[in-house]
């Protein structure tokens, strides 16, 4: 990612807030662009205009972390925003190596293999699958082979399949609102790490290969996808509303461990643990995931 993603980042911040906003009055000027000018946003962050046109210019790197929160608390970031905010000002550069393929440790993997009534996977940096369950493939990917994630060339991208398999669009009745939060979630993790080359491969791939991508790309939205609802429409059991919990791995930062679950005694229940038959999964499913 180069520099000039802080400017992007932060002229598309500002360009959503209105002087009206912020308390400022615009006594009815005509603006020519859209948003707070700089010299407005300086003000209200309390750095100089110079220096704020130099960071927006990237001119001026390493900024403190006292003025990045200021500069967050003028533009109303929220928090994954301001975070996002940090990785573009401060990025930390890593020496440029062929990237080492992910794996899965065997505990982790014993565990996906032991939860046979939830449906369950393992997601690496770039939202490749390195493992999942049988049920966690079933509900999510029956169409690919189960033994893909083990093989580094045919290792299923949630990303890819999203924007580029039909099967997957398919599966989305809501497909918009989930393709909008993964790519703001991918465009957060392009920032924590610019340099890797296979983030960048994808994120370019995907920017050809599909216009709605690239044009969720550019809004520049950051999202992180740590829990919520997820609607689907299973070629096989048919509706589904699951919650979904995405935890961190420990021990390894990189990699969420993705878990779904159905609210007791609904019907999307019963469609979860008709699929769960029908794979020859256990047939009691747990009422709710730990909150």
């Amino acid at each position: 990612m180069d520099d000039g993603e802080l400017g992007a980042f932060l002229r598309s911040r500002r360009a959503r807030l209105k002087p009206e906003d912020v308390g400022l009055v615009s006594y009815g000027v005509r603006r020519r662009v859209p948003g707070l000018r700089r010299e407005e946003l300086a003000q209200l962050a309390g750095v100089s205009v110079a220096y704020y046109t130099r960071l927006e210019q990237g001119q001026s790197r390493n900024a403190s972390a006292e003025v990045l929160d200021a500069i967050a608390r003028a533009l109303r970031l929220d928090d994954t925003e301001q975070a996002h905010l940090r990785d573009l000002a401060r990025p930390v550069r890593a020496k440029r190596r062929t990237p080492r393929p992910e794996s899965v440790r065997p505990r982790l993997r014993h565990l996906l293999d032991s939860m046979d009534a939830v449906p369950a996977l393992v997601i690496g940096r770039r939202n490749d699958v390195l493992a999942w369950n049988r049920l966690g493939h079933a509900l999510l990917a029956g169409h690919l082979e189960f033994g893909s994630p083990n093989r580094v060339a045919d290792q299923p991208s949630l990303s890819r399949m999203l924007f580029l398999d039909p099967h997957t669009r398919e599966l989305y009745p809501q497909w918009t609102d989930e393709a909008r939060g993964h790519v703001a979630y991918l465009r957060l993790v392009a920032g924590r790490f610019p340099d890797d080359p296979l983030i960048a491969g994808l994120i370019g791939e995907l920017s050809m290969k599909s216009p709605e991508f690239a044009e969720l790309w550019g809004r520049r939205r950051v999202r992180d996808c740590t829990y919520g609802c997820k609607q689907l429409r299973h070629p096989l059991v048919g509706p589904l509303e699951l919650e979904y919990q995405a935890l961190q791995v420990p021990d390894q930062q990189d990699q969420r461990l993705e878990l779904f679950t159905a609210e007791p005694g609904s019907p999307s229940e019963a469609a979860l643990r008709l699929l769960g038959t029908s794979i020859g999964g256990a047939a009691k499913l747990p009422a709710s995931l730990p909150g």
